[in-house]
């Protein structure tokens, strides 16, 4: 009996040992002590390295924690105080991002080989001490504790659009501020696409004095937001010019985040055709797109164009542009990479146009898929001529690509598996795990998309797929595509907690994962949040509904992944619902004119929203 149970004990010591702090992402390896540091007079910062880069890191630290009221000195008054420094030897085991943090009654230490490394050491004990802080128990104690992390993946990226809603220099830098205390370092800039052009090209200056400007609409995008109007004046957007991204740079790395912007061509071009309209085959006036729909979706992916928004690939005017556009583009951004984009583009027009088919003829291109090869080599050239590589959505694959060039599988992991085993570097970003803008949570209280996307699901991402070469994998990004996000509190709500499931797939080793346990670190997280005034979803707490047919009757399922839930609900619309019945089964919802009502509980206080839910709509819910 005692063998039995002994594989039980230990993972529920295991989970104790995890469950003592609260760091996302988890650490390689946190070994806690018995005693505690508490924070109760001033506290020495002793920083014993000149490093340039760590005392901007300390910088920052200082300001960061001075918002809980601690008090850091200059001077050794104390007795307590947090040591802060490089290796003289390097441990291998770190690289560059590493760390060691160790916490003791009256000193806490900070190492690493190189200044990222104490950068991330700070933002984990930053974590506990904002996670004591919002205990309000009138003292900051922090577990003494012993840690060494180190990142799984180089590339761990969130990618922001500020192209569909524009957001200004304070807003990416407080996205930056956010996105660093989770341990990421890449943003992934969307710059330019239908509805905007985003980045000042000086040599090509109606880019942003017509391509950064539409009409303003509210409301979804789609079919109710009407096309401009004749003499309409475009007056919604914006655009950064040379010194405002010079400046986002600067702010980007003083915090270890490198910029990859994109510039999505050839499709996704209508803001470009706006100010230069010869670019495309028909050569025709264009607008800037305001969210109105401009194209017909069909099932497995399949689109129509219902006007140009493609750059015409035969126009030797067309590589002209784009080597002034990139030229400008390489001299801002320091970084390896330049995004190309290369996705979702219509080859209709292509097709129809008699010069474009005239130029594939003369040059043995078989279909259009051919030509967006040439296309996307001609890009390549340009991009790799300014000295950087090129990378672009998992699309750029068809016809080849030189082995410089690296992929982003988008299109579920197919793509990417398929550039990796091609020996291409690859981020993974897949739909079904990073998309931060698909739904998540029930469609009666969130804005209902094309797809749902929860938190538990993001946090099974496995970056690295079965018979794929891990030298190949980059890392991974979350996207986080602002079609429906127009302002920078609901940026956050949509990319947090997720961001939380990303960081913990892309920072920590894949053996440390466990869901129980970082839902409960989730929870502490939600209240500094909550404390900073900072807007995140907690869809996770919310019954997970299932409704299907057993023969004439509807029945529902009811589900929460959250430790410690329990579930009530009512479906004879009375209110409220903790007087209502405890879920315990699948249950059937009778006939009549009535709604379910359901919400999560845990020890009779309430966890995230009610969900009130028609049995009309419940019906539409079931799969045919």
């Amino acid at each position: 009996m005692i063998k039995n149970l002994l594989p039980f004990l230990l993972v529920a010591l295991l989970l104790q040992v995890r469950a003592q702090h609260a760091i996302i992402p988890i650490p390689a390896d946190y070994k806690k002590a018995k005693s505690s540091f508490v924070f109760d007079e001033p506290v020495f910062l002793d920083v014993q390295t000149s490093d340039k880069h760590v005392i901007n890191h300390v910088k920052l630290f200082e300001k960061n924690v001075s918002k809980t009221g601690i008090e850091l000195s200059g001077t050794d008054s104390s007795g307590k105080k947090i040591s802060i420094n490089l290796l003289k030897k390097l441990n291998p085991e770190l690289g560059d991002e590493g760390y060691l943090l160790t916490v003791k009654t009256n000193e806490i230490t900070i190492t690493a080989n190189k200044a990222a490394g104490i950068f991330y050491g700070f933002q984990s004990l930053q974590q506990m001490i904002y996670a004591a802080a919002v205990k309000k128990s009138g003292k900051i104690e922090i577990a003494a504790c012993k840690i060494k992390d180190y990142p799984r993946f180089g590339w761990r990226g969130l990618m922001l659009d500020v192209s569909r809603h524009f957001f200004t220099v304070d807003e990416v830098k407080a996205y930056i501020d956010q996105m660093v205390q989770y341990k990421f370092n890449v943003l992934h800039w969307h710059l330019t696409d239908d509805e905007g052009w985003r980045i000042e090209i000086k040599s090509l200056p109606k880019l942003t004095e017509i391509g950064a400007w539409r009409v303003e609409r509210y409301g979804r995008f789609g079919e109710t937001r009407p096309y401009p109007k004749p003499g309409e004046k475009a007056t919604y957007g914006g655009f950064y010019t040379h010194e405002q991204i010079k400046d986002i740079i600067r702010y980007a790395a003083d915090r270890n985040i490198t910029i990859v912007p994109e510039i999505d061509v050839p499709g996704h071009s209508m803001a470009a055709l706006a100010a230069y309209p010869e670019l495309s085959t028909q050569k025709e006036p264009k607008f800037v797109n305001p969210g109105s729909k401009f194209a017909e979706w069909y099932e497995g992916g399949r689109f129509e164009m219902l006007i140009e928004n493609m750059l015409n690939p035969t126009d030797e005017k067309v590589y002209e542009f784009l080597d002034k556009v990139f030229t400008e583009v390489a001299e801002l951004f320091p970084g390896e990479y330049i995004h190309m984009g290369g996705d979702e583009c219509y080859h209709g027009f292509w097709e129809a146009d008699a010069t474009v088919q005239q130029f594939m003829k003369a040059n043995n291109l078989a279909n259009t898929h051919e030509l967006q090869s040439y296309f996307v080599g001609r890009v390549e050239k340009i991009i790799s001529s300014k000295g950087k590589k090129m990378i672009g959505w998992d699309e750029i694959l068809e016809g080849g690509l030189t082995k410089s060039a690296a992929v982003m599988g988008w299109r579920g992991m197919k793509g990417g598996i398929k550039a990796a085993k091609m020996g291409h570097h690859v981020v993974m970003t897949p739909t079904d795990f990073a998309y931060l803008d698909y739904t998540q949570g029930d469609h009666s209280v969130e804005n209902p998309i094309y797809a749902d996307l929860s938190l538990e699901k993001t946090y099974s991402f496995e970056p690295i797929p079965e018979g794929v070469e891990p030298k190949y994998i980059l890392g991974g990004q979350g996207n986080l595509w602002t079609e429906v996000i127009p302002n920078l509190p609901f940026a956050f709500y949509m990319t947090y907690p997720r961001a939380f499931a990303l960081s913990e797939v892309l920072w920590s080793p894949k053996e440390n994962k466990n869901w129980d346990n970082f839902a409960e670190r989730t929870e502490v997280h939600f209240s500094i949040f909550d404390t900073n005034k900072t807007n995140i979803s907690k869809a996770v707490y919310e019954p997970i509904i299932k409704v299907y047919k057993k023969g004439n009757n509807l029945m529902c399922q009811l589900k929460n992944n959250m430790p410690g839930t329990e579930i009530f609900y009512t479906v004879d619309n009375t209110y409220p619902v903790q007087f209502g019945k405890k879920y315990q089964v699948p249950f059937k919802i009778p006939e009549g004119n009535l709604s379910l009502r359901t919400q999560t509980f845990r020890n009779g206080k309430p966890l995230g929203r009610e969900l009130i839910i028609p049995r009309m709509e419940l019906e539409k819910r079931v799969k045919k």
